[in-house]
């Protein structure tokens, strides 16, 4: 599902993805046709080199610009291969099973993510860690504005386990929640589910306080419509974090155990345990204590949508488009959008100023750079032509000029912070002819200061700018 909705991201940015798949139910092989993808069959044993061998050629055939990768089979060889036939490869991990990392992207999407996990990685191997890269589907697009209204007593109960559930815990679950009498459960099964049958005999002799949706075309609906759920900490608690419905987890396989700590740590979600141990009793006592807690329901609901924002996929494609990145100079209709940025909270933090800059000063300010023939502003412009950020060269001398840059906040942490200052640098160094540019940074301004070094700057010395220490970064004309 996670791919799907990169795939779906990607389709939307006017691409296109095909699925080469190892193996795959009918039913999700028939959605992703009906989504407008096609899918390939791996004809040899999954993550080994002789698959990387398959996939190169079929990458190659269909001239893909991206070869993405997800799955446990996957190791350090598999992303090198694809390395060293040219491919630029995402890797989408989960707990930093592969040892060494040479993707140009590595993607963890977990809430326990943490770059420790990644000690052994190419120098240009970049990470995107954390839910506010979560690929939510498609459809939840349109509820990014939705608002859920939290009932005194939770009556209404979403169980779901994701796609699978071999051991049937969707049964078990229910069977806890039914003598409850005052929940409706409604049961969202896959089409890879084991014990549909099963299941179908089961809720029609339960009566009308259970339903089944099988394959569930809608699910943001289903979540919205829950009072409160009881599911597998797999993709769907994501899911569940962006429309603000408070669970309670279960971990169903060796990958969600993360998952299911970290939500539970801050109090996003209440982690049961794993499926295989848990006890009928444990989950109504705990289902009965969560629907009663207005108030704990509500702080959930809250955190989780501040966690997860459902722009993860779109983050995402702009880490893999950040290559088409290009930049402009700057006009008059851009003074609002320099300001506006100019004012983003985490930019006066890092600025040697931090009071917010008036309008009219701005303007004033901004209308001083444009006549200045010893400055030069550019606009940095995403593949959609979306303005990124902003780079500014102020010339000291025949030969130097300082740089000051700001990334919009919906692409930071994407990479384009230093691939635009590698524009503009050499922009600077082959139309103005320069030989040094300076960057000053202050210390706790770490993602500047790795922006800076990933585009070929050094540190030099440490100096005091306005009363405030900051570090001096120097790159030099080849």
């Amino acid at each position: 599902m996670r791919c799907l909705a990169l795939a779906q991201a990607w389709q939307d940015a006017g691409g296109h993805a095909i699925f080469m798949m190892a193996d795959a139910t009918p039913a999700v092989e028939e959605r992703l046709r009906n989504e407008g993808f096609e899918v390939a069959r791996a004809a040899v044993r999954v993550g080994s080199a002789a698959d990387a061998e398959e996939a190169a050629q079929l990458a190659h055939k269909v001239g893909a610009s991206w070869v993405v990768v997800d799955g446990y089979e996957f190791g350090a060889e598999y992303q090198a291969s694809l390395k060293s036939r040219g491919f630029k490869v995402l890797f989408i991990d989960d707990n930093g099973h592969a040892g060494h990392y040479s993707a140009d992207l590595v993607l963890n999407q977990n809430a326990h993510a943490r770059e420790a996990f990644y000690p052994s990685r190419d120098a240009s191997t970049r990470l995107l860690l954390g839910p506010r890269f979560a690929m939510l589907r498609r459809e939840f697009t349109s509820w990014r504005g939705w608002r859920r209204e939290i009932p005194a007593v939770a009556r209404r109960v979403l169980v779901t386990m994701g796609g699978s559930d071999p051991d049937n815990v969707t049964q078990r679950v229910v069977e806890a929640i039914l003598p409850e009498g005052d929940f409706e459960a409604t049961i969202v099964a896959g089409g890879s589910n084991p014990h549909l049958a099963g299941l179908r005999e089961f809720v029609g002799n339960s009566g009308r306080a259970v339903r089944l949706v099988e394959n569930a075309s809608s699910m943001p609906e289903l979540i919205a419509r829950a009072d409160v759920a009881v599911a597998g900490a797999g993709t769907t608690s994501w899911e569940m974090c962006f429309l603000g419905l408070p669970a309670l987890l279960i971990v169903l396989a060796d990958n969600q155990q993360g998952i299911a700590d970290e939500l539970g740590k801050q109090g996003i979600m209440v982690h049961l345990g794993r499926g295989s141990d848990l006890a009928r009793i444990t989950i109504a006592t705990q289902l009965r204590n969560l629907a009663d807690s207005p108030v704990v329901r509500r702080e959930m609901s809250e955190r989780g949508r501040a966690l997860v924002d459902g722009c993860g996929a779109e983050r995402v494609v702009s880490a893999l488009k950040r290559e088409s990145l290009s930049i402009r100079l700057v006009e008059y209709g851009d003074c609002k959008l320099l300001w506006e940025w100019a004012n983003d909270p985490v930019v006066r933090a890092s600025a040697f100023s931090s009071e917010p800059i008036p309008w009219d000063d701005h303007v004033a300010w901004f209308r001083e750079k444009l006549n200045d023939r010893n400055c030069r502003m550019f606009v940095a412009l995403d593949a959609s032509a979306v303005p990124a950020g902003q780079i500014r060269f102020d010339q000291r001398g025949a030969s130097h000029a300082d740089v000051d840059i700001t990334v919009d906040g919906r692409f930071r942490g994407l990479g384009y912070a230093s691939r635009l200052i590698d524009l503009g640098t050499n922009w600077a160094f082959t139309e103005w002819g320069l030989k040094q540019l300076n960057a000053f940074v202050k210390p706790e301004n770490v993602a500047s200061a790795k922006a800076f070094e990933r585009a070929g700057f050094k540190p030099t010395e440490t100096v005091i700018v306005k009363g405030q220490t900051a570090t001096h970064y120097v790159r030099t004309a080849k």
